[in-house]
């Protein structure tokens, strides 16, 4: 009963191994995969929401900004890795991606903590014109995708 459990132990620990070291080597997108907007908003549907309602997509779209628009001159969608791009995945690119992840999310840690103690005390139309202005940035990229 005991080597039983000992070797059932022993597969699940290799078997751990084998599928973390596939996601060690498995292609990364360069512009994060959480970077989407799932509905762009006019003014009229902002001025009926509450203020948390408000912030919390204030919030979403800096996050998207910050995670799309330093990579724009490579890519502007995300999904796309350092393959599709030609750029060599080997060992010295992938620890620059990795380290400017790192920033990333240091950066909008920081960003949303500093955004969720202030922006309460901002006033709602100024709320919903920066939710406008981050939106038509974001809708931008799609020309900016067709001057290519």
């Amino acid at each position: 009963m005991k080597s039983k459990i000992f070797i059932l132990s022993i597969l699940f620990f290799l078997t751990t191994g084998a599928i973390s070291a596939q996601a060690k080597n498995a292609p990364r997108s360069i512009i994060s995969t959480t970077a989407l907007i799932r509905k762009y908003h006019d003014q009229k549907e902002l001025s009926g929401m509450q203020k948390g309602e408000l912030l919390e997509l204030y919030i979403e779209r800096i996050k998207v900004l910050v995670k799309t628009l330093p990579y724009i001159a490579l890519v502007t969608k995300p999904g796309v890795t350092m393959g599709d791009l030609g750029i060599p995945d080997d060992s010295e690119h992938k620890k620059v991606l990795d380290n400017q992840a790192i920033g990333t999310t240091a950066f909008l840690d920081t960003t949303v903590e500093f955004q969720r103690k202030m922006m309460p005390y901002s006033d709602k139309g100024n709320l919903i014109a920066a939710i406008l202005f981050y939106e038509g940035t974001l809708k931008s990229l799609h020309e900016f995708n067709d001057l290519n």
